[in-house]
């Protein structure tokens, strides 16, 4: 598993300009729900955003991939993390710099 820590986290808004405060992602089935922009950072040149959903409890967050728009696709694309150890080491660096910092 990769280990990074808080100086290889850059936060970032390029969604947040794109989208708003608020998007909808469609599910595999077709229905879409609609999503917070709670973070978006990136990390060695990969992006990531947290999400909440409204359905969901409320300290459950969607952690996803963000990928580029390319040219049929202007706007980024939010994408499942499928390998285990980028989602844990990636979860786990967006816990650190969102806790406070223990100073003791």
């Amino acid at each position: 598993m990769t280990e990074y820590n808080r100086k290889d986290l850059k936060w970032t808004d390029s969604l947040r300009l794109a989208f708003g405060a608020h998007v909808e992602l469609e599910e595999e089935n077709g229905k879409s729900h609609p999503y917070e922009l709670l973070a978006e950072f990136e990390v060695h040149g990969q992006q990531y955003a947290v999400l909440r959903s409204s359905l969901r409890p409320y300290d459950e967050v969607e952690l996803l991939r963000v990928l580029p728009g390319s040219e049929d696709q202007i706007m980024p694309e939010l994408v499942t993390i499928d390998d285990d150890d980028e989602w844990e080491s990636i979860s786990e660096l967006y816990d650190e710099c969102t806790l406070p910092i223990d100073e003791d």
